[in-house]
Formats: structure tokens, C-alpha cells, sequence
């Protein structure tokens, strides 16, 4: 949350995707996807920490389908 939120990803990039210990930013390739998205640069996007499986509807919904996703990807590879 705090990449956006806090505007971190401001600073890895001028540091050229290092954090502010100097070692490389966990999850680059996520990151810098999501920050160059053309939809997060044109929308107000707010992120909210919600504490998993523990009742969030929508929490609940994306659980589901990351790890339909997960067993998906898992099945190609077997």
C-alpha cells in the first residue's frame, strides 16, 4: 500500500529501483508494472491494507480467484 499510498515508488525510481537501504526493490517487476499503468496515472486510486480472511467480501472474492489462478497455473506445469 505505501508504494502508492506514501509514494515510494517515487523514490525507487530515482534511485533506480533500489530502496532507501540501497538493495533492490522486492517485487520490481509489480511495481514498476503497476506504476507506469496507464489506468493508475489517470484515476484517483487509493489502497486500503484489509486484513485477510476475515470476513471482507470482496477480500473473500479475490482470495478465490488468486488461488483458482494459482491452481490453474500449477495444473500447466504438472
Amino acid at each position: 500500500m505505501k508504494c502508492f499510498n506514501d509514494k515510494w515508488h517515487v523514490g525507487w525510481l530515482r534511485r533506480g529501483w533500489k530502496n532507501s537501504q540501497g538493495k533492490p526493490v522486492a517485487n520490481r517487476d509489480l511495481w514498476r508494472s503497476s506504476s507506469r499503468s496507464p489506468s493508475m496515472r489517470k484515476r484517483d486510486v487509493h489502497f486500503s491494507w484489509v486484513k485477510g480472511h476475515s470476513g471482507d467480501a470482496m477480500n473473500e472474492f479475490v482470495d478465490v480467484l488468486a488461488t483458482e489462478a494459482a491452481d490453474t497455473q500449477r495444473g500447466r506445469h504438472s
